[in-house]
C-alpha cells in the first residue's frame, strides 16, 4: 500500500468500538481508518457509527459473510464472543459461540489482511479451540506472535483487567528475525514491585474529580455529566451501602449488619470477596463488567459515597475519553462499556501493530528478496 494512505481496518464483533478507538482515535488516528465493522448489537453499532463513521453494520456475521463481498483491508481486529471460553460460563461444552472464530478467520482470509488481532478472555489460550484457531491461521499462511495474557493495568488503564491477545502476521510479508517482540513492554508496574516505571494508575486519578451524580437517567448535558447519573435504591439498599466501610465487601456487611444481610450470603462463608465491595481510591478498579451498576455483582461501590459507580465513572475506568459518544438505553450503554476493550490498552496494541505495518512498508524490497531467495 502507499505510504500516503491510511491502513484499512475491519473490526469484527466490534461492540461500541473500544478496540477501534485505540486504533483510530488519539495519536494513532492519522494512521488507521475503518472500512467495515460488524456486530449483532443494534445499540452498539449506533455508538460505533457515531464515533467512527458509517461503517458499522448490524448483522449476524455468519449470515453476512455468505451474502456480501469482504472489502480489502490491511488489518482485521476483534474478539469473537468470549463466553464460550470464559470461566464465568458454567455450560461451556457445546457452546455455539466457540465456532464464531471460523467466520472471523474467513473474513481475514478474504480481506487479504497482513495482520490480525484477536482479543479474548484469558481462557482462550488454553482451550482446545485455540489449537484449532492456530492450525487454521497457519494453514492461511499466518504466524502467531507469542499469544499472551496481558493485564491492562500494566498499560495505563486504571483497571486490573486481564485479556488474551493473539496477533497473527502473514509470513510471506515479513522478515521473521526483524519483527519486534510481542507483547510490548509495559508502561506501568504493580505498586508493590520495584522499578523505574510509574505505578499503576488509580481510581482516584480517573474519577476523583467528578461531583456527586444527579438524577437517574442519561442527561442532555455535555460530557462528563451526560452519563454521570445515579440509581434509585431502596431504603434497604442504602442501609447496606452505609454498612460497608472503606475497602470493605459483603463480609463487612454481614459483620456490621447481619440483620440486613441477604440470607444466601450468610450461608456462603467463603469466596466472593469482591461482591458488594467498595473500590479503593489508591488502586486500579477491578474488572468492569456489564452490570457494574449492581454492587451485588462485584466491587462496584464508590470508594466513599454510599452508591454504585455511575456509567461515566465506569467509562472512565475503562479509559474511554469523555468525548466518546455512547448511544442507547442505560442498560445498553452499560453493556457496551463492560464488553469493550479499554481504549488506552487498545492504543498500545495498535502502536505495536503500526510498527509491524511500517516495517512491512519500509522494507518491502527486503521482504521480496527473502521470499524469492535472493537475499544477499
Amino acid at each position: 500500500m502507499s505510504k500516503t494512505n491510511k491502513l484499512k481496518i475491519i473490526d469484527l464483533f466490534c461492540g461500541a468500538g473500544g478496540l477501534s478507538c485505540g486504533f483510530m482515535k488519539g495519536k494513532n488516528g492519522a494512521h488507521f481508518e475503518s472500512v467495515l465493522a460488524l456486530d449483532n448489537d443494534k445499540a452498539a453499532i449506533r455508538t460505533y457509527n457515531a464515533n467512527f463513521g458509517e461503517h458499522g453494520i448490524v448483522t449476524n456475521i455468519e449470515e453476512w459473510i455468505t451474502e456480501n463481498t469482504v472489502p480489502e483491508a490491511d488489518i482485521v481486529i476483534g474478539g469473537p464472543p468470549c463466553q464460550g471460553f470464559s470461566l464465568l460460563n458454567k455450560n461451556r461444552e457445546g457452546d455455539h459461540r466457540r465456532a464464531l472464530w471460523e467466520p472471523y478467520m474467513d473474513i481475514i482470509e478474504r480481506s487479504g489482511a497482513s495482520v490480525f488481532v484477536m482479543e479474548n478472555v484469558p481462557g482462550l489460550l488454553t482451550s482446545d479451540e485455540f489449537q484449532d484457531i492456530r492450525e487454521r491461521a497457519e494453514s492461511m499462511g499466518f504466524l502467531l506472535l507469542n499469544p499472551s495474557v496481558l493485564n491492562t493495568a500494566d498499560y495505563g488503564v486504571p483497571q486490573t483487567r486481564k485479556r488474551a491477545i493473539a496477533i497473527g502476521i502473514k509470513k510471506d510479508r515479513f522478515v521473521r528475525g526483524d519483527i519486534p517482540a510481542f507483547p510490548p513492554a509495559p508502561s506501568h508496574r504493580h505498586p508493590d514491585k520495584a522499578g523505574d516505571l510509574p505505578a499503576w494508575l488509580t481510581v482516584r486519578e480517573f474519577i476523583g474529580d467528578l461531583p456527586e451524580p444527579v438524577g437517574t437517567e442519561v442527561r442532555d448535558l455535555p460530557p462528563p455529566l451526560d452519563l454521570h447519573f445515579g440509581r434509585n435504591p431502596t431504603a434497604l439498599s442504602q442501609e447496606r451501602y452505609r454498612a460497608v466501610p472503606v475497602g470493605g465487601n459483603r463480609f463487612d456487611l454481614q459483620k456490621n449488619r447481619p440483620d440486613i444481610t441477604p440470607a444466601c450470603w450468610i450461608k456462603k462463608t467463603s469466596g466472593g470477596t469482591d461482591l458488594f465491595g467498595r473500590l479503593w481510591w489508591e488502586r486500579p478498579s477491578v474488572t468492569i463488567r456489564t452490570e457494574f451498576f449492581k454492587p451485588e455483582k462485584g466491587r462496584y461501590l464508590h470508594p466513599e459515597s454510599h452508591r454504585p459507580i455511575t456509567h461515566r465513572e465506569a467509562a472512565r475506568l475503562m479509559s474511554f475519553p469523555d468525548d466518546f459518544v455512547f448511544l442507547g438505553s442505560k442498560t445498553e450503554i452499560a453493556r457496551q462499556i463492560g464488553n469493550a476493550v479499554p481504549p488506552v490498552f487498545a492504543q498500545k496494541i495498535a502502536t505495536y501493530v503500526l510498527t509491524l505495518m511500517e516495517y512491512q512498508i519500509q522494507h518491502g524490497e527486503k521482504i521480496e528478496e527473502e521470499r524469492t531467495g535472493n537475499a544477499a
